[in-house]
């Protein structure tokens, strides 16, 4: 309940609708008892049960109010039906338990109405902080999740608190005011009676709550389940090319068929151990019944202590106690289900930000000297230093360009420029100033980056280019295009700027994509640019196109450049030719193929001259 309490505290801009549920939870319980109890004249006018008393009562205390009201009910239909016969006492009382029931029934429906305010509206805030918080959370947080498992908080787990909230103040208010009021109203008309429910009442709810135990168990298997058959789907969408290329529909069916059918049994427990409270609850109620009808049956025809009407009456009463039992047991369940889905959401809402502003964080939005990497050392898992000791200056309007094979940390250069990750030990400042000192949004806003895999977005290419500078205009959009070599092909579009581009924009080319791409970073216009292996994965006249593009771009800019195809990086103010993390030559082409070291053999075996 402690993750409840936690998204609870969400529901504060709510608290008018929390208020006006309870109010009418409350009357419609009170309605609900007493259209019962309205029923005990019926039944005594139908039966002919009524003990002629003409003599009006006198309350004599609250100990003697059991045969006062038993009295007083006797009086009143003794002189109703002699005054205006018994059929149309009948009528009247009949016309009342309808005004009664209906009055029952518009307090729920009012009730269920401001519920479903609440519930919605706190849905609304839990899913916009949820996607607030998987937005700030840092890059290391999802090399230890995956994304379906992401997508799965956000949508199985948050409808499933949906379902549980209306249960929760159902069961907190509504159903046990129901059996409340229900219980008093069959204490007034025997004790003795309601003192068996009294005995058996805990005895049922223990048995439930015992069937129930492991539910919270099994319903967080059943969400992570969930949450891997929605990342295999993800996988199998986003890898079909090669899927299918590599005929492994095989390999991967059997991997989400085994997933799915873990998922079933597990879904099987958990429903089935849910649909069990009902009929297990309603049969212990029926027990309880059974047990009322003899003793009661003994009140009546031995005892004579009790009026059958009024007997009658305390049945229904008793059997009106069946269904709130049983909505407390099944929302027990549905709560228990919900408990493991709000536990995995508050993990998302209360995971670490590690990569956050430090308090004395100031905005810093111009570049005017240098960059500096001073002694930096990093890993991913804090045991393989990807970096060590690393040192670099960038004077501003240079181009750096950073070479090396695979693993040598290239790309974890351009991750610790723009923060996605912290440096462990050493530096990284711009004009003297640790970038963990600058606010995130201005050091991010001085940066440009276009990295391997071009990543645009469901929309037109219009929005794609205005991520970075929602203000920019049209004349700004299409200067940007020009010097991305981008505005011809867009021009052929058949909406042009508006056309929508696809998922990921797989209606371009991979050129077309990196050149849209680059026409972002130069319309966001920053004074740095990190470029990470923007060509390697081009054909060569779009590699041709985009570099141009980006030597359009890094013009009077200062760029790090993390380059594979070395063709691309002859004309870099300083090469850094990098080894497991750390520098082993630096300075100009010319410069490193005369020292006829590590570059040069790069550059031989690219078969470069």
């Amino acid at each position: 309940m402690s993750d409840y309490k936690k998204i609870a505290r969400l529901a504060k801009p709510y608290k008018k609708y929390i208020i006006l549920n309870i109010f009418f939870n409350v009357l419609s319980a009170f309605f609900s008892t007493i259209s019962l109890i309205a029923v005990i004249p019926v039944l005594k006018v139908i039966f002919e049960d009524t003990r002629r008393i003409t003599k009006e009562p006198v309350y004599e205390g609250f100990g003697s109010i059991k045969s006062y009201l038993e009295d007083l009910l006797n009086y009143t239909l003794t002189m109703q039906i002699d005054q205006h016969g018994i059929f149309t006492v009948l009528m009247y009382i009949i016309g009342l338990i309808v005004v009664i029931f209906l009055l029952k029934n518009i307090t729920t429906y009012l009730a269920v109405y401001f519920i479903t305010y609440l519930r919605n509206g706190l849905i609304k805030d839990i899913r916009e902080n949820m996607y607030a918080k998987i937005v700030r959370l840092p890059a290391s947080y999802y090399s230890d999740t995956t994304k379906g498992d992401v997508i799965a908080r956000l949508t199985t787990d948050v409808n499933e608190i949906s379902n549980s909230l209306q249960n929760i103040l159902e069961m907190v208010v509504k159903e046990p005011l129901t059996i409340l009021f229900t219980l008093a109203a069959m204490m007034l008309l025997s004790i003795k009676l309601t003192l068996f429910v009294f005995v058996f009442i805990p005895v049922a709810g223990f048995l439930v709550s015992q069937v129930g135990k492991t539910l919270k168990k099994k319903s967080m298997l059943l969400q992570q389940e969930q949450g891997k058959v929605l990342s295999i789907l993800e996988e199998t969408v986003g890898g079909l090319k090669i899927i299918k290329s590599f005929t492994a529909e095989a390999i991967f069916g059997k991997k989400f068929n085994d997933t799915s059918n873990q998922l079933f049994r597990h879904s099987n427990t958990v429903a089935n151990r849910q649909n069990l409270a009902s009929p297990m609850s309603e049969f212990l109620g029926i027990l309880i019944i059974s047990v009322l009808l003899v003793y009661g049956g003994y009140l009546v025809f031995k005892d004579q202590s009790m009026e059958a009407g009024i007997f009658l009456g305390y049945i229904l009463m008793a059997y009106n106690i069946l269904t709130p039992a049983k909505d407390i047991s099944k929302a027990s369940y549905n709560l228990k289900r919900g408990t493991a889905s709000a536990e995995r959401i508050v993990q998302i809402l209360e995971a670490n930000v590690a990569i956050e502003d430090t308090p004395n964080a100031i905005e810093k939005n111009d570049f005017e000297k240098w960059l500096a990497i001073e002694n930096i050392t990093f890993s991913y898992d804090s045991k393989h230093n990807v970096l060590k000791n690393f040192s670099l200056q960038v004077p501003k309007g240079q181009t750096v360009a950073l070479v090396g094979q695979s693993g040598s940390g290239k790309s974890t250069v351009a991750n610790l420029l723009t923060r996605f990750y912290d440096v462990q030990e050493g530096s990284i400042k711009i004009d003297g100033l640790d970038i963990r000192d600058i606010k995130l949004n201005s050091l991010r806003g001085m940066i440009g980056l276009v990295t391997q895999d071009s990543i645009l977005f469901n929309d037109s290419v219009r929005n794609n280019l205005l991520i970075g500078r929602p203000n920019a205009t049209e004349d700004e959009i299409i200067s940007a295009l020009k010097v991305a070599n981008a505005y011809e092909f867009i021009e052929g579009l058949p909406e042009g700027l508006d056309t929508n581009i696809g998922d990921s924009g797989n209606k371009l080319s991979g050129g077309q994509k990196q050149r849209l791409s680059i026409a972002r970073a130069v319309l966001k216009n920053p004074p740095i640019m990190v470029l990470d292996e923007a060509t390697s994965a081009l054909d060569t006249e779009s590699e041709r196109l985009v570099q141009e593009a980006l030597d359009n771009m890094m013009q009077n800019r200062t760029s790090v450049v993390i380059a594979h195809r070395l063709s691309t990086i002859q004309k870099a103010d300083k090469i850094v030719v990098m080894q497991k993390g750390s520098i082993v030559e630096q300075g100009t082409h010319d410069e490193l193929i005369a020292l006829n070291g590590t570059y040069k053999k790069l550059v031989m075996m690219q078969s470069f001259e």
